[in-house]
């Protein structure tokens, strides 16, 4: 399909091939210094406590994360039942059991906090919040009831690099925090992810080990003399990140505050040129004091059928649209699972939950030639 306007795009130039270009003439391409720069790069735009540690996919940062807090049979972990399947498919793999947390609304599609706290057992080790589309869920008055209760609290943040709460950036506001760089995030590297640890200075020395199967030294620091040998201090895994992705990282931080604020201008429009269609457009009422990072831009329709003809009808005018997220309910795998049917906001949203084209690389005349086919849609079939 030849799209006119796609669902997302690279926010790449000239700047990210000499990058790449510049690491491969370096002659080192595994987990380096480029590696160390990007993860002291995040730290200094976060204003986190401690470095960040890059890792191969956001999916492996929750797996680590986890594994170092020794989730397994018998625990359980909450996460909303609006989210990517990979934050359950962890804690399955961990043998621990995902309980699912309902959405608030159809304006904020944030997880339900008091459906949170009503899901909360002896059982419950961690609890993981999305920022949903890179708007942040206000979760701080879960912070004395986790305290109390020895669970901790874990920011997803694939959708929300730079989005924040008064001043204090998403990603440091939870125990724990990851972060997704795959190809449609507002930074990308194509693959790839990093985690951030807020408290414990020892979980984050623990946590750099466990990527690179728990090594008391990296190749890098033997490739430089600074070490001999290793040792084994756990029992990790190869979730280490390259060099190539790290370049492209460094680059795409220092766009990706323009980034956002293009995409920030973007949805304005998309607001504006939708205000008179017959659709609802989540986050209107948005806390004056939160700031997104307007990763993408839902609508909601009126049912299933009307969703996927608009989807179709989008297509057929070379228009690229998705949907965040098909239900769990809609997968082999947790069709039957237990709980599902407790989080019946979140299933309505997944039945009718529609994502727009939203990127840096598009217009506001985009926006309005969207906007337009949209409205042709909904004046003649809703």
């Amino acid at each position: 399909m030849e799209w006119q306007v796609q669902l997302c795009e690279l926010n790449y130039d000239r700047r990210e091939l000499n990058a790449v270009n510049s690491v491969i003439e370096s002659g080192w391409l595994t987990m380096g210094p480029i590696v160390a720069e990007f993860e002291k790069g995040m730290q200094k735009f976060l204003c986190a406590k401690h470095q960040g540690i890059a890792v191969s996919s956001a999916t492996a940062g929750l797996h680590l994360i986890l594994m170092n807090m020794e989730v397994g049979p018998g625990d359980e972990v909450i996460i909303p039942a609006l989210t990517f399947v990979s934050d359950a498919n962890v804690v399955l793999q961990l043998g621990a059991t995902p309980v699912f947390a309902d959405i608030n609304s159809e304006n904020d599609l944030g997880v339900d906090i008091n459906d949170v706290i009503k899901k909360i057992t002896d059982k419950t080790k961690a609890i993981v919040l999305v920022h949903f589309a890179g708007y942040p869920c206000d979760f701080l008055r879960l912070r004395d009831i986790a305290k109390s209760k020895n669970i901790k609290l874990i920011e997803d943040c694939a959708h929300s690099p730079g989005a924040k709460i008064s001043e204090k950036k998403c990603g440091t506001l939870g125990d724990y925090s990851f972060f997704s760089f795959f190809s449609n995030k507002n930074l990308s590297t194509g693959e790839g992810g990093m985690i951030f640890v807020n408290n414990n200075t020892s979980d984050f020395e623990k946590l750099r080990a466990l990527r690179s199967h728990g090594m008391s030294s990296l190749t890098f620091d033997r490739h430089n003399g600074r070490a001999s040998s290793y040792g084994i201090n756990a029992i990790g895994l190869n979730y280490r990140f390259d060099e190539i992705r790290a370049a492209l990282g460094n680059i795409q931080l220092e766009k990706l505050q323009n980034g956002n604020l293009k995409r920030k201008k973007l949805v304005e429009n998309y607001k504006r040129f939708l205000s008179n269609v017959d659709v609802k457009i989540p986050y209107i009422d948005f806390p004056l004091n939160h700031e997104g990072s307007f990763h993408i831009m839902p609508i909601l329709l009126n049912n299933t059928n009307t969703r996927d003809q608009l989807m179709n009808y989008l297509k057929e005018n070379h228009i690229q649209s998705s949907i965040h997220y098909p239900s769990f309910q809609s997968f082999a795998a947790y069709k039957y699972h237990i709980g599902l049917n407790d989080c019946p906001k979140a299933k309505r949203i997944c039945d009718i939950e529609l994502t727009l084209p939203l990127h840096p690389k598009m217009t506001v005349e985009d926006v309005e030639f969207i906007c337009n086919h949209v409205k042709s849609f909904t004046e003649c079939n809703i």
